[in-house]
């Protein structure tokens, strides 16, 4: 198991080891909309991480095509936060008018 995952799962059950007894209580705890904005934010880092990784690595390895290559990896990166922000506005919306 890598130790990225292993951190990645720690730190999931101790949130939800912690979130117990908030949404134990009366008075109507919303949670959904923020866990969802933080996998969208999750996903959204990594995938654009993961483009401006790629695109550095094909620009080292030739850099005569750095240009289209440039314009590729913003053109992504431009359609990823677009779909985030459209997810975020979901789950803001979610999170505060409808119950858990």
């Amino acid at each position: 198991m890598s130790p990225s995952f292993r951190t990645a799962f720690f730190t999931i059950c101790v949130f939800f080891t912690m979130a117990v007894p908030a949404l134990a209580q009366d008075g109507g705890t919303h949670f959904s909309g923020a866990i969802g904005a933080g996998v969208v934010i999750i996903g959204a880092g990594y995938g654009i991480g993961k483009i401006g990784a790629s695109a550095v690595e094909s620009m080292a390895r030739q850099p005569e095509v750095s240009g289209p290559i440039q314009t590729a990896m913003i053109i992504s990166a431009a359609l990823i936060e677009g779909v985030t922000l459209f997810a975020l506005v979901i789950c803001i919306i979610r999170g505060n008018y409808w119950t858990v």
